[in-house]
């Protein structure tokens, strides 16, 4: 069966729940309009089938308006029917009728292969094709989807049309939603706009203005530009009242906009504070200089990837199956990224501690082959990790964005804070880590296994990294670079914390993250860096130790 015919089976199973009268009633009234040849009958009736919920109606108007509708006559009988997938070898096809959507077939029942070029297909005149777009736009209000109801409100409004105003005013009376609610407003309200009735128009200006639409702006700063050019047709009042409007608007975009990149900033932080915890604690124990960081994150992010691809073909595409991959991908991500600083940790870092120039240079090395090795296996492009279903989309709050998946990051950076807090406060590693960081020499005396204690550190570090990876796929683009895009500012925080600092490297990755997000869209992406390294440069002239100075003997001397 092909996807026309299945679709053509949707639309009648929608339309025996919907009320199968009234779509037999809607079905005749296009074949009405198709048979005619009254132009102004065939624009009536197109008109009049906006309100039809029938899915097929909407396709045979959009095949219509595409030249797609065809007609076969026989007897006397004038059927039009719409093609059914593609022709054959010899360029025949069946044909379904538009009337009840069956298979075309002869006298004897045969099902009818067709030759297109032979036959005629209904014609339009530009007149017919704006109304067939009219239908086809305001079909949407009646979608059972809220999100496609409210964007295509959005989509009216902006028409400014009179001739959707019956339409949307009739929508608003029936709907429900709140957000739909307010998008049917603020359309009728921006239709309004073109109307020459005075009153009419200042009361859409005054509506628009204290619901702050931002949707409206570009419409009322057009208003405004005729209103000032032609004062004795709009009014001074008109003037005014779009001064007003355009101002408050203004406030309220300048004011999403700071809190929109400051929650952005926070989801930056939030990564930067996953990813940074693992390296202040290790670089606090061990005096390391892990420049492979940045790479065990990318590793994470890749894990994510490979993860997501395993729960496709596992569960296909879609659904809850597919749904949980992040996370899985969340775990798997630790595990991998663990097992790589485990092994970095024995092969190579165990004989460099107290050594931070010869480290850096080994873990620079380290992080040159991760990064080619990855591009041995993905290659060098970029590749995508999508978000689950219920990550996708967004909480919108006063024109604020606030996207679910960034909620989340937030959210588990939170949740991985208290983790490592009670792991350092409660636990017996978590004291043998603040022993070993406070005074090496003395808790080995009193029997600490300091090698073990850094093997176990190093690994919990790079942990955490590939879990700031894996949730950075949300949120950036996943490449063989990304581990170099983030290290530089993982240090940073590291440095501007304290060494060895957990409040301190929170306050240092809000500081850093916000600050960027919120610098950026003024003084660009590299001027914006350049000045918080700039500001971090002089608070650390002030405060060599960071925020909060480690109390560790060990870097006395």
């Amino acid at each position: 069966m092909t996807f026309l015919r299945w679709t053509i089976l949707c639309a009648m199973l929608f339309g025996s729940m919907t009320g199968n009268a009234a779509d037999v009633a809607q079905r005749s009234r296009l074949v009405e309009a198709l048979l005619t040849d009254d132009e102004s009958e065939q624009i009536e009736i197109v008109r009049s089938l906006a309100v039809s919920r029938d899915l097929w109606v909407q396709q045979v108007l959009a095949a219509w308006r595409q030249g797609g509708v065809y007609l076969f006559e026989t007897n006397e009988v004038r059927t039009p029917f719409l093609p059914e997938g593609q022709t054959d070898s010899d360029g025949r096809v069946h044909g379904i009728r538009v009337i009840d959507g069956q298979l075309l077939k002869d006298a004897a029942g045969g099902v009818l292969s067709l030759l297109l070029s032979d036959l005629t297909a209904f014609d339009t005149s530009s007149k017919l094709r704006r109304a067939i777009k009219m239908t086809l736009d305001l079909f949407a209000l009646a979608d059972t989807n809220p999100k496609l109801r409210r964007d295509a409100a959005i989509k009216l409004g902006q028409e400014q049309s009179l001739e959707y105003l019956p339409f949307l005013e009739g929508r608003l009376q029936m709907e429900s939603d709140g957000e739909v609610t307010r998008a049917l407003s603020e359309a009728v309200a921006t239709t309004h706009l073109a109307s020459e009735d005075v009153a009419t128009r200042l009361g859409a200006i005054e509506y628009l203005r204290k619901v702050r639409s931002v949707n409206a702006f570009t419409f009322l700063e057009s208003l405004r530009k005729m209103a000032k050019e032609s004062p004795a047709l709009y009014g001074q009042e008109t003037l005014d009242a779009t001064d007003t409007a355009l101002g408050e608007i203004q406030s309220h975009i300048r004011r999403a906009t700071f809190f929109g990149t400051g929650f952005r900033g926070l989801s930056l932080a939030a990564v930067l504070l996953l990813a940074a915890l693992g390296l202040a604690i290790t670089f606090g124990l061990m005096g390391i200089i892990n420049m492979a960081h940045g790479e065990v994150m990318m590793i994470g992010a890749y894990t994510a990837y490979v993860t997501q691809n395993a729960f496709k073909g596992w569960f296909g595409a879609s659904g809850a199956g597919f749904d949980s991959f992040f996370v899985a991908a969340l775990f798997a991500s630790f595990v991998t990224a663990g097992a790589v600083g485990l092994a970095l940790e024995r092969g190579i870092i165990r004989f460099l501690y107290r050594r931070p120039l010869e480290s850096l240079l080994a873990t620079w090395g380290v992080s040159l082959v991760l990064q080619q090795l990855i591009r041995q296996i993905f290659g060098a492009a970029n590749v995508q990790v999508g978000a689950p279903s219920w990550l996708s989309g967004s909480w919108v709050i006063q024109d604020v964005l606030l996207a679910y998946n960034r909620m989340f990051v937030i959210g588990f950076a939170v949740f991985v804070v208290v983790l490592t807090y009670l792991l350092l406060t409660r636990t017996s590693l978590g004291l043998q880590i603040r022993a070993v960081m406070q005074n090496r020499p003395m808790a080995a005396a009193l029997g600490v296994r300091t090698d073990r204690v850094n093997m176990m550190t190093f690994t919990l570090g790079s942990g955490l990294a590939g879990m700031a990876g894996a949730c950075l796929s949300q949120i950036a683009n996943v490449g063989p670079s990304l581990g170099q895009n983030y290290i530089f500012d993982c240090f940073m925080v590291v440095v501007l914390g304290g060494v060895g600092s957990l409040v301190g490297t929170i306050y240092a990755a809000l500081g850093i993250g916000v600050t960027d997000q919120i610098l950026q869209p003024w003084l660009g992406a590299v001027m914006g860096k350049i000045t918080v390294l700039a500001a971090i440069i002089l608070f650390l002239q002030w405060r060599p130790s960071g925020i909060f100075a480690s109390r560790s003997r060990s870097l006395d001397g």
